[in-house]
């Protein structure tokens, strides 16, 4: 277990964490939360060894292995595939030794590097780096290109691949789902839920860490507060904490303000002198509890637009692409104030594509395409934060905008986005993320859209900028469209969604969840269903055929149900040694060597079962394509 005692943390003249406590158990799920700059990536490096305690102690299990997400890619020549593996420099250690032994022709040491290479699942390291990367959104042709003809995002995609395909007992993840669009994300939670470690997770998507994690761990006011369950859970238990600090310390200021009454009656007065006396004392000593602070630093409105006209957009049989080629086709869809529009659809399907044809970055191909006079577009991408003036303020930017306006009047505006006193005067270039993120919705909304486009906006804003960024969406009059992986701002906002797929935009009859579903029952290869083929054999001809595919197959389906059962009996093992590891009282001295059979049992039936997996994989897809080819003799 990951056990913080007592522990202060500074970094330069802050100090993040001040006697701070808090217990992760192994295989435990913990989301850790907190305002930006609070200290989460600073324990991040804790963890990893590159930061020492001031104070305290921060102990780790020394026998476990840490997997996290490098923030730097090299440009090099690697295909996609093979980068991912060399994260695995345990089993890039073993090949290099394994062809240094082959050189040598030492058959000995060949013979003993090959059940090494085994044990680290060096057979089966392909297939599983190719599933994760499929996962993350990179198709088939994609694996096999060099890292550096990827952009940045997706470089950090190869990096997140690179940290899920390493064995690892603590894996560290810092924001994963920035990046990633929204069938990724669901990849990503579906993996992270089956984890079999410990994980502990930072991020700003509620939705997110509600389906991952079962615990939090909030990092407020220099100290660790834990709280079990999901985000949800500790939105509830923090409120009530926080009301009841309230009502505390409304009931302390009560008994101050007597008090002190008190003390100015009475401390001139000889009879009452030392009575009064006693009263400051008390004052002194009385425990200073900080009122709570519930707000976000965070809060602005679209105001309302000077004009609504009615439609805003209108298209008829549209195409829409680049150049000679169509990504989207007889698009039908009108645009009113009011409308609220999330788009779906996997990676590379067209949404980016529908957004930039509404923000006239593309022309339609043809069709009919039709925009209103009056018509104000507020529009939101990635992108857009490389085209902020580096030298330039935030208040210098919206002066721009508005040269009328009053420089206080812009201050207060600002403000709300999180651009106070000096903050508003500092130039653009040291900025993080998030700060530009914030300035490029900030220009955005002075400039009173009716027709809101936003491609992933939450890229880089934390939970409390959301908040705000969610509200204000509430109050807008005009039409919106997003695009975004944060499923808690998409039903928050959005009356309805639309499916882009198949080089189509139609309206989806469901809601998040019936997404998720229609994403694991259709094959992303396929852009069309296909036609059944009618048999051209005779039913007695398919029966026989169908029991000699029976008898050849039959060793290969049987070595597939012995694994089944045998990772039934691990996954019961694994449950029960897990299970006893939950007895707090497992950790103390005395009980040391029960502890330490149990971990070496728990790293022993998760070695064996993560094996096993992935050799029933390989049996699986093995019986998948003679299946594939039987149908396919059969249908010939």
């Amino acid at each position: 277990m990951i056990q913080i005692t007592n522990l202060s943390l500074m970094r330069g003249s802050k100090e993040l964490l001040q006697d701070a406590n808090a217990t992760i158990y192994p295989g435990h799920k913990v989301g850790l939360v907190g305002a930006n700059g609070c200290g989460k990536s600073s324990l991040f490096a804790l963890f990893k060894g590159q930061l020492q305690p001031d104070q305290g102690e921060c102990d780790l299990p020394r026998q476990w292995q840490i997997a996290s997400v490098a923030q730097e890619t090299p440009a090099t020549d690697r295909s996609a595939l093979d980068y991912v593996i060399d994260g695995d420099h345990r089993l890039r250690t073993i090949q290099a030794q394994l062809a240094e032994a082959e050189s040598a022709h030492n058959g000995e040491r060949i013979a003993a590097l090959h059940l090494q290479l085994e044990q680290a699942g060096g057979y089966q390291v392909e297939s599983k780096a190719a599933i994760i990367l499929a996962g993350l959104g990179f198709s088939q042709q994609q694996i096999g290109l060099p890292v550096r003809t990827f952009s940045g995002g997706w470089r950090m995609r190869l990096n997140l691949a690179q940290a899920l395909l390493c064995h690892s007992d603590l894996l560290l993840l810092d924001e994963p789902t920035n990046h990633l669009d929204l069938d990724a994300v669901i990849w990503l939670e579906r993996f992270l839920q089956r984890y079999p470690g410990t994980l502990i997770l930072i991020s700003h998507d509620k939705a997110f860490l509600d389906a991952v994690v079962e615990e939090i761990i909030h990092v407020e006011q220099q100290n660790l507060n834990a709280y079990k369950g999901n985000y949800s859970a500790f939105e509830g238990l923090r409120a009530e904490k926080l009301r009841q600090q309230d009502l505390q310390f409304q009931k302390q200021q009560a008994q101050r303000a007597h008090l002190q009454s008190f003390i100015d009656r009475f401390k001139a007065k000889a009879s009452k002198a030392k009575q009064a006396q006693s009263r400051v004392k008390q004052l002194e000593k009385m425990e200073q509890l900080a009122p709570a602070h519930y707000q976000s630093g965070f809060s602005f409105e679209f105001m309302p637009p000077p004009k609504l006209p009615n439609p805003l957009v209108s298209m008829e049989q549209v195409q829409v692409g680049y150049g000679d080629k169509v990504i989207l086709q007889k698009l039908q869809l009108n645009l009113v104030p009011g409308s609220r529009i999330g788009l779906l659809g996997r990676n590379g399907a067209g949404k980016s594509t529908l957004i930039k044809l509404l923000a006239a970055e593309n022309k339609p191909l043809q069709g009919q395409y039709v925009t209103s006079a009056g018509l104000q577009i507020g529009y939101f991408a990635q992108h857009q934060l490389e085209y902020l003036d580096p030298e330039a303020s935030a208040l210098t930017h919206v002066q721009r905008l508005d040269k009328l306006a009053t420089e206080q009047s812009l201050r207060d505006f600002l403000g709300g986005f999180g651009f106070r006193g000096d903050e508003a005067l500092s130039p653009v270039a040291p900025m993080s993320g998030g700060e530009k993120a914030r300035l490029v919705l900030a220009l955005l909304v002075y400039q009173k859209p009716n027709l809101l486009l936003l491609d992933e906006p939450t890229n880089h804003l934390d939970l409390d900028m959301r908040h705000a960024l969610n509200m204000a969406i509430q109050g807008f009059e005009g039409a919106m469209v997003l695009v975004s992986h944060d499923r808690f701002l998409l039903t928050s906002v959005c009356d309805e969604f639309y499916l882009v797929d198949s080089g189509q935009v139609q309206p989806f009859t469901g809601d998040l969840d019936d997404y998720k579903n229609w994403l694991s029952n259709t094959d992303p290869a396929k852009t069309e269903q296909a036609k059944p083929q009618e048999p051209k054999v005779d039913r007695k001809a398919v029966k026989r055929l169908e029991a000699e595919f029976r008898q050849r197959t039959q060793p290969l389906r049987k070595a597939i149900d012995a694994q089944e059962k045998r990772m039934d009996k691990l996954n019961a093992s694994l449950t029960d040694i897990e299970s006893q590891m939950l007895d707090t009282s497992l950790y103390e001295e005395q009980h040391k060597a029960k502890l330490k059979t149990l971990l070496e049992q728990q790293v022993d039936v998760k070695q064996e079962l993560e094996e096993l997996e992935l050799s029933w994989l390989d049996n699986q897809e093995q019986l998948e394509n003679l299946q594939q080819e039987f149908d396919a003799s059969v249908a010939d």
